[in-house]
């Protein structure tokens, strides 16, 4: 992103008026925000790049001269300082409107009264088998519920006080060069309140967590990575109401099969003399055996594909394929009757055993040309 043109950052045309070149700064500087994308550090310096752009662009003279020359122009005519103008007033009503109250009302986040969430996730873990056919599985974890004393707030008696480091505003400034950027307080979390003294009961936690089990069908076809919800087995607000538990699917890897989606690969070794005379197997599948016809001279790695003897979706749309592919084996070593009878089969293809021959006859001659 930061090497498009400010226009281009922008997503407006050239010709944009100072309007039109506010309102889509307003969207941009709403989408890369760094409170709306935690963690996320291509999304920081886009908003970066995008406060630079509209810094040039909502001033007249920047404006005219990156127009003309372009950055190295704004470089040239030591145009790397603050805004001229109302350019700074103009950024800051900006981020009133973003991140500040509307009509004089105050920006501050209604926090809720408790500090965790209701919902919560649980990992388990499933044998390769159980994840395509499926199980019934006992499931353990901890919940948290709200501590009656401080109500789920942390503090002594629930009674919070105002946040020292935003004084209660919910917000904090923090001024780069001639830019100032507004966040929420990371301390308060935008309630602009604050614990002074943590409650004895929880240690300032605002709750207790206790252990559960239960029962659950784990459906077949699940696979790495899935998660499960089960309805009001989260966590418990103060008032009672409680969230939902996820249920993280892991599943062991198996030593032969292997997934991919909803299809299953397994790889078979084949000797040689197999590929040479051709040959039908049997190799096991998630049901019991297929049949597999091995033509002669097949290429290793070649795969045989049979439809709808995969796993079962889980989202209810068929069963994957079960791939099996071959991999050519050949002996390490030769004693003197099989070197003997291979030399006699050799032979028996003539010219036929040695293509490299027939291919080269002309070449040596040409590459002996080249160093005349």
């Amino acid at each position: 992103m930061t090497d498009l043109c400010y226009y281009e950052i922008l997503e407006i045309e050239k010709s944009a008026d100072k309007s039109t070149i506010k309102k889509a700064y307003r969207k941009m500087a709403m989408k890369y925000h760094p409170d709306k994308n935690p963690g996320d550090s291509q999304a920081e310096e886009n908003f970066k790049t995008v406060n630079e752009a509209y810094q040039i662009l909502s001033d007249d003279e920047k404006r005219a001269i990156y127009d003309q020359y372009g950055k190295a122009g704004l470089e040239g005519h030591g145009q790397g300082g603050g805004f001229s103008g109302g350019g700074f007033d103009d950024l800051g009503s900006i981020f009133e409107e973003m991140f500040g109250g509307f009509g004089g009302r105050s920006s501050r986040a209604q926090r809720k009264t408790y500090n965790y969430n209701l919902d919560t996730e649980v990992q388990v873990n499933l044998e390769f088998n159980e994840a395509i056919f499926g199980v019934n599985k006992d499931i353990k974890y901890k919940y948290k519920t709200a501590c009656k004393s401080c109500k789920g707030t942390g503090a002594k008696g629930g009674k919070l006080a105002t946040c020292s480091t935003c004084n209660g505003q919910g917000q904090v400034h923090m001024r780069q060069g001639f830019m100032t950027f507004a966040q929420t307080c990371p301390h308060c979390g935008g309630s602009g309140q604050a614990v002074s003294q943590k409650c004895s009961d929880c240690s300032g936690l605002g709750y207790h967590e206790k252990e559960e089990s239960f029962n659950v069908d784990i459906p077949e076809g699940v696979n790495n990575g899935n998660r499960i919800r089960v309805s009001g087995k989260g966590n418990i607000a103060p008032d009672g109401s409680r969230g939902d538990l996820y249920i993280l699917i892991n599943v062991t890897e198996d030593k032969h099969f292997v997934r991919n989606d909803d299809d299953i690969y397994l790889e078979v070794p084949i000797f040689f003399t197999q590929i040479a005379l051709g040959d039908t197997i049997k190799v096991p599948s998630l049901k019991g055996e297929l049949e597999v016809k091995i033509p002669a001279g097949a290429k290793d790695k070649q795969q045989f594909i049979f439809k709808g003897e995969g796993v079962k979706s889980v989202n209810g749309y068929g069963k994957g394929k079960f791939i099996v592919q071959i991999k050519i084996i050949y002996p390490d070593s030769l004693n003197s009757e099989q070197k003997e009878l291979l030399e006699k089969l050799q032979q028996s293809f003539g010219i036929e055993s040695k293509p490299h021959e027939d291919m080269f006859s002309g070449i040596f001659d040409t590459v002996k040309g080249w160093f005349k």
